[in-house]
């Protein structure tokens, strides 16, 4: 049998990567490793606000991208002795000692607290930010991004190691945040169990050769369902996703609460009965590493269409009495030893384009060229309009 729990927790990204969802493309043009000047943010910042919110996506676009006026964090000092609070989602996992090591290299002790996922960590700190109980935050994603920047949760801090990473992963001209790992929501399908050829497109899902096949999230209750939701209007617009969603309903797409009643409740590798099911890019991978007996490859594939990017963020928290430590913690975060852990515990990918990949991915998960995304911004403009919509279809 498949270790379940344990793939349960490592396979699930927390925007929502996400989620969010945990997103970003594969590497490419470098960042400066000094902080981003004037000119260059304001334009980021432009562009940042207009990408999609030109699009038929919804109203206009929220202003979370508009210069705080803040001074970012220049570390210095000697911080042996500090201890730091790490506040995280739930699906938070590193091998033993890695942690560890950041303390022996800097003398920083770290705590780390688990806040539920990414919406409730973003809640929580959003309550406490007069009087926060962390110093870092890590797994807010795009999908929550501009609720915590409206709520001003972060001070800016610009780590050097940002020249290791694809300006495309940086969605905050200011760098209020910092991304640490990104991976994408795909469809997944089990590929010997279709009853038809394998789908390519969204428009694939609404074939009746796929009828009764298809099971994903609420998009109010799951990251990787709502990450969904989110690929399905950058497809269709905002005058089209409705009808595309009617047709899902008419194929007798199933929904679930989470991830977790999806893939290993109604889809095939729980012992369910749907051989199509929303999930990671890098699920077929860890159907490679745990499955029971070995396999030669993974039994499941994704639709590259369907597949929407989510990119988790870490950032110190505005009121920390130790703005250096943590600052100390985010390079840290985007250095070799700690990217390089992040794969196979969390199963997303590093933001550091130096950090090896390990062979199930090179192999098996493979990033997509032009995944979906949506700008933050249009997101917490429209969410909650998009999901009162989608459940008077759905849910009725």
């Amino acid at each position: 049998m498949r270790i379940k729990t344990t793939l349960s927790i490592i396979v699930r990204v927390a925007l929502l990567c996400m989620a969010l969802a945990v997103a970003a493309t594969a590497c490419g043009e470098d960042l400066q490793t000094t902080a981003i000047g004037e000119g260059d943010a304001e334009a980021l910042a432009q562009e940042n606000a207009s990408d999609t919110a030109s699009e038929d996506q919804g109203e206009e676009a929220s202003t979370c991208f508009d210069d705080p006026g803040l001074e970012s964090i220049t570390p210095g000092g000697d911080e042996a002795g500090t201890t730091i609070t790490l506040a995280t989602h739930d699906s938070f996992v590193l091998s033993d000692g890695t942690l560890a090591a950041f303390t022996d290299a800097t003398g920083i002790s770290v705590e780390q607290v688990a806040v539920g996922d990414a919406g409730q960590l973003v809640s929580q700190s959003i309550l406490t930010k007069d009087n926060p109980t962390a110093d870092v935050l890590f797994g807010i994603d795009n999908a929550f991004l501009c609720r915590g920047l409206e709520a001003d949760l972060f001070v800016p801090y610009a780590s050097p190691a940002l020249s290791d990473v694809d300006d495309e992963l940086e969605l905050d001209p200011y760098n209020r945040v910092t991304p640490i790992s990104f991976g994408d929501v795909c469809v997944n399908y089990w590929s010997d169990a279709l009853a038809g050829p394998a789908p390519a497109t969204l428009d694939d899902l609404a074939d009746p050769v796929h009828a009764d096949q298809f099971v994903t999230q609420n998009p109010e209750t799951s990251s990787p369902g709502f990450a969904f939701l989110l690929a399905t209007i950058s497809e269709y617009g905002d005058d089209g996703w409705e009808n595309y969603w009617e047709s899902l309903v008419e194929n007798g797409v199933s929904i679930t609460s989470g991830w977790n009643d999806a893939y290993y409740g109604e889809f095939i590798a729980g012992g369910g009965d749907r051989s199509i099911v929303t999930s990671y890019a890098s699920s077929p991978p860890a159907e490679f590493l745990f499955a029971d007996p070995p396999v030669d490859t993974p039994p499941t594939a994704v639709l590259d269409d369907s597949c929407f990017r989510q990119i988790e963020f870490a950032g110190v928290l505005a009121g920390t009495e130790h703005p250096e430590a943590a600052a100390a913690l985010i390079d840290f975060m985007l250095g070799i030893t700690y990217q390089e852990d992040v794969p196979l515990n969390m199963f997303v990918y590093p933001a550091n384009g130096r950090a090896a990949l390990p062979e199930s991915f090179v192999d098996f998960g493979p990033l997509v060229d032009d995944a979906r995304t949506i700008d933050p911004a249009v997101i917490e403009t429209n969410r909650d309009d998009w999901t009162e919509r989608w459940n008077n279809i759905v849910l009725g």
